[in-house]
């Protein structure tokens, strides 16, 4: 992975083409929430295929937790739409055929010069494409489990959200106030309550 991409950067905001061809870029998938950034080395691959199965529950409970995720791979539209069918999953898939993140990011995977993919990468991405946590995922069990996953998200959540201890008596306050500025989803961005605390 480049030298600047470490906890506390902003990862770069690449556009891709998602499973239907339309261009995306990471921060309006993001759009404001928590995001795990998966960057895969494809639908041919066995680990790839079980990590993503993994990730089904993890998806649900994102839906509901006012996070996000997304799957970027090498792979083409049609084996990126094969890779979501075959695993069920409901996310966004992001295809980069051409490897511009493979390239940008230097992460070839050297030792398998058939497929060309990238190197697996886990990321847990602040609002405003903030790098928390990195993992590189060549061995499956270096990947992050949906646990670890579970537990980077919750620290996340506890940096951004302005009312993550509603039960304080300064957020009651100012509810009481009709303050709902800082209240989820009733204020501003994420993004721009995190601009505000730099």
């Amino acid at each position: 992975m480049r030298a600047d991409i470490v906890p506390g950067a902003v990862f770069p905001d690449y556009e891709l083409s998602d499973q239907r061809g339309t261009h995306r870029t990471l921060s309006a998938l993001q759009a404001g929430d928590p995001l795990v950034l998966v960057l895969s080395r494809g639908g041919f691959c066995p680990r790839d295929r079980r990590q993503h199965e993994g990730l089904l529950q993890l998806h649900r409970e994102t839906e509901v937790g006012y996070c996000r995720l997304v799957t970027v791979s090498t792979d083409n539209l049609l084996e990126t739409n094969e890779f979501r069918a075959a695993v069920g999953a409901g996310w966004t898939f992001l295809s980069d055929p051409g490897r511009k993140l493979q390239k940008d990011l230097d992460i070839a995977e050297y030792t398998d010069p058939h497929h060309n993919p990238m190197i697996p990468h886990t990321l847990v991405l602040e609002p405003g494409l903030r790098v928390y946590t990195i993992y590189n995922g060549y061995w499956f069990f270096r990947r992050l489990t949906v646990e670890e996953l579970r537990l980077g998200l919750r620290a996340v959540l506890q940096r951004c959200r302005t009312d993550w201890d509603i039960s304080s008596a300064e957020q009651r306050a100012a509810w009481a106030k009709g303050e709902k500025g800082t209240f989820h989803p009733y204020g501003k961005t994420q993004a721009q309550v995190l601009a505000e605390q730099d």
